[in-house]
């Protein structure tokens, strides 16, 4: 990610596609859990991509995460108290008991569990999904990071819970100056929360914008797909949809060319060119930048129509 994705602060980037496309992975490479073959992820101004564990060390305090599953990422073992205490002492955070308790308790306590000092002695199998997404949330902004990446947060929660995670979530941002990278595959929920959207096919990005901009103005024929399935919540609105055919592509076998070009109703529609068969178009670096030959230029109206 080499287009300053993570370079601004308060900032939420939604990276958006189908399963299996990429997101996970470019999540944990940013977090540095897979160590990337090439490119560069800068991160407060370092590219973080190549350093050393010794190096990047510093900055890890900074940079947390919070994974998809509740159920999985807490330590059945160990204690609410426990979880959330447990970055404190991995950085070296030389706080005696009195003060760690008062930093556990407000981490809850922001995070929405109340009464914290009654909800820190319980362990995980006594909390509900959106505790424990809470419990997460909190043990990730302890250390009071710069960056989040959040990877489907809200995913494995039942509807009912999911708004006031997400409240939560943008909460936090907005007193803490935070930024967000957030890892979904429901476009709708992008635009909701997120102030620039990346979607993501085959591993990289094709195309990045402000949210307003992607799902009103899609460029690629790709985002264009995605975008027509959005359900429109008006009452006799008919959307032209635009369902791919057949399936993605393994990423072990990516396709020459362009590797939307197989799926890509808009290469059928200008007769196969060439340029789409034999070279792999670079995501122009514009403020809506876009990894097409033939990028589209028409603009969707609010029945989504093209104009």
């Amino acid at each position: 990610m080499s287009d300053r994705a993570l370079d601004v602060h308060g900032e939420v980037l939604a990276l958006v596609g189908e399963s299996g496309c990429g997101k996970t992975s470019i999540a944990r490479a940013v977090m540095r859990l897979v160590e990337p073959q090439r490119g560069t992820i800068e991160f407060l101004g370092h590219d973080i991509a190549h350093l050393s564990t010794r190096a990047l060390r510093p900055l890890r305090d900074r940079l947390q995460m919070v994974f998809q599953d509740p159920y999985e990422s807490l330590d059945p073992r160990q204690s609410v108290f426990d979880i959330v205490a447990e970055p404190l002492a991995v950085h070296k955070r030389t706080v005696n008991p009195s003060e760690k308790r008062r930093v556990v308790f407000d981490a809850l306590e922001r995070a929405g569990l109340h009464p914290a000092n009654e909800l820190a002695m319980r362990y995980p199998h006594h909390l509900s999904g959106g505790q424990r997404q809470r419990v997460a949330i909190a043990a990730a902004m302890v250390l009071e990071p710069s960056l989040v990446v959040a990877d489907e947060p809200v995913s494995m929660l039942d509807v009912s819970l999911r708004a006031g995670i997400l409240r939560l979530m943008l909460d936090l941002r907005e007193r803490r100056d935070l930024a967000y990278l957030f890892i979904t595959h429901d476009l709708s929920l992008a635009w909701v929360v997120a102030d620039r959207i990346a979607v993501v096919y085959l591993g990289r990005i094709v195309e990045v914008g402000p949210s307003d901009e992607v799902i009103t103005h899609p460029k690629h024929p790709y985002t264009r797909s995605l975008v027509s399935v959005i359900p429109v919540p008006e009452a006799g609105a008919a959307a032209e949809q635009i369902l791919l055919q057949g399936e993605t592509p393994s990423a072990r076998a990516i396709p020459a060319g362009c590797r939307f070009h197989p799926r890509c109703w808009r290469f059928e529609a200008l007769g196969r060119p060439e340029p789409c068969l034999t070279d792999d178009p670079a995501l122009r670096a514009e403020t809506h930048g876009v990894a097409c030959h033939f990028a589209l230029d028409e603009v969707i109206d609010q029945e989504g129509a093209r104009r």
